[in-house]
């Protein structure tokens, strides 16, 4: 990263915002950059998982103030594979009853707040997110005790 971006990001973040993502991506290009260029953009991952391919799959969540979450897969050979942000309506659609806590992480990423609710024994992960029609929105997964998906929900709040 050239030092007038790095200094761009610092001023930028010192606003609470978060546009050396957008720098980042702009950077990193499937089957070209390396690992070690990811984690120099995009920073430490907030969690990781391996894959039965032996590749990796590295969580960097911009959340609890961000509505974006990003999982990139980088391979064997330490080539990137893929980039994906997946706070988006389209993996909302693919949440199931009866899936799992697990599985909820691997799809959206870490939630930006997670509520437990004693009086319905549930525990609920929230994300945010834009929708076209200049509104801020949250998407609820309501789990059970077991941790597994009840139902889902969502909460529109007017840009004021």
């Amino acid at each position: 990263m050239s030092r007038l971006t790095a200094a761009l990001c610092a001023v930028l973040s010192a606003l609470g915002l978060s546009a050396c993502d957008w720098f980042a991506m702009k950077e990193l290009k499937p089957g070209i950059s390396t690992g070690y260029d990811v984690r120099e953009r995009m920073g430490t991952p907030t969690l990781e998982w391996r894959n039965e391919d032996g590749s990796l799959t590295w969580e960097f969540a911009r959340t609890p103030e961000g509505k974006v979450n990003y999982l990139i897969t980088v391979g064997p050979d330490n080539i990137m594979r893929s980039i994906e942000q997946v706070v988006t309506e389209a993996n909302f659609a693919r949440v199931q009853a009866g899936m799992s806590r697990d599985q909820i992480r691997r799809l959206l990423g870490r939630p930006a707040h997670v509520q437990k609710l004693g009086l319905k024994q549930e525990e609920v992960w929230e994300w945010k997110y834009d929708n076209p029609h200049n509104a801020d929105m949250r998407f609820y997964v309501h789990f059970d005790i077991e941790g597994r998906v009840v139902t889902t929900s969502r909460r529109e709040e007017p840009k004021g």
